[in-house]
């Protein structure tokens, strides 16, 4: 399946190219991004040509894998999907509902094959290990902890405007946090957020199993108060989900590979649109709470 990648950023330096070209079933044929000076760099570290034409790239493709800020990418990927291209999301799929409602209604309507990258879900170790918390069962209720500093020593992402904004953490790694909650604790069915010092946000999510678990990011924690942990309780006692192992090109390039088989089977994926679609209905509740 022929891919294109929208995006010149670190993530799509780091993540998306290495991942797409070293995907079964993917040929990575082009590169479209904002800028044509790193579009013209990251295309010739690929090896594949570089698109000033967003709509040449998606005559030339079947597949967009998008590495764009989240308002961006909405559109864009609203743009492929009216013309029956499958796609590969990054979290969140929108920064707005009407935006990923809209996406998702779409997709749906032209019967193309959706993946959303949420790195955990795509680590096969931690795929065990949500296999195993499920297996178990009787867990009461969760945590996550997600402080992070834009600010450490290098991180990569310390230019990145859309999550200095207010609610930055909230769309960055919030996606994140309620995810790996859903998987581990059960579809989220109400959350209540308050806000708190510097951009921290705290959320209680009711699930629909009657279990209840706490979120709480950041990415305004200094430095040294960097933690992250998610854990869950229950009959069975306390399991941690394991810190992450797998490089985030190999979780890509498993991503994309799922997304091809989706396209070809005409089956949906677990974390497709429409399941991102729930995780930004959430968060804009969590948002609009906040505000």
């Amino acid at each position: 399946m022929r891919f294109g990648l929208v995006g010149t950023g670190p993530w799509a330096t780091r993540t998306h190219g290495p991942g797409l070209t070293a995907a079964d079933g993917v040929e990575l044929t082009g590169v479209w991004g904002r800028h044509p000076e790193k579009t013209a760099v990251l295309a010739g570290q690929l090896g594949v040509p570089g698109y000033d034409d967003y709509a040449e790239l998606l005559e030339s493709v079947d597949a967009v894998a998008f590495a764009v800020p989240p308002r961006v990418q909405a559109a864009m990927a609203l743009e492929a999907a009216a013309v029956g291209k499958h796609l590969l999301l990054d979290k969140p799929v929108a920064d707005s509902l009407d935006d990923a409602r809209a996406l998702a209604d779409e997709v749906a309507d032209e019967g193309i094959a959706s993946v959303v990258m949420l790195t955990q879900r795509f680590d096969p170790p931690m795929r065990e290990f949500f296999a195993g918390l499920a297996a178990t069962g009787g867990w009461k209720g969760g945590w996550s902890r997600m402080l992070a500093s834009l600010d450490a020593p290098g991180n990569p992402y310390v230019n990145s405007v859309w999550r200095r904004e207010q609610w930055g953490a909230l769309w960055d790694v919030g996606p994140h946090a309620l995810s790996n909650l859903t998987s581990m604790v059960g579809p989220i069915g109400e959350l209540r957020a308050v806000g708190g010092d510097d951009g921290l946000i705290h959320m209680v999510l009711t699930h629909e199993s009657g279990a209840t678990s706490t979120v709480s990011i950041t990415l305004s924690a200094p430095p040294a108060g960097q933690t992250f942990e998610t854990g869950v309780w229950g009959e069975s006692g306390t399991a941690l989900l394991p810190q992450r192992t797998t490089p985030a090109a190999d979780s890509l390039r498993l991503a994309a590979e799922e997304l091809v088989v989706a396209a070809e089977s005409g089956e949906s994926h677990p974390t497709d649109v429409a399941y991102g679609t729930r995780i930004v209905e959430l968060l804009a509740s969590a948002q609009q709470q906040l505000s």
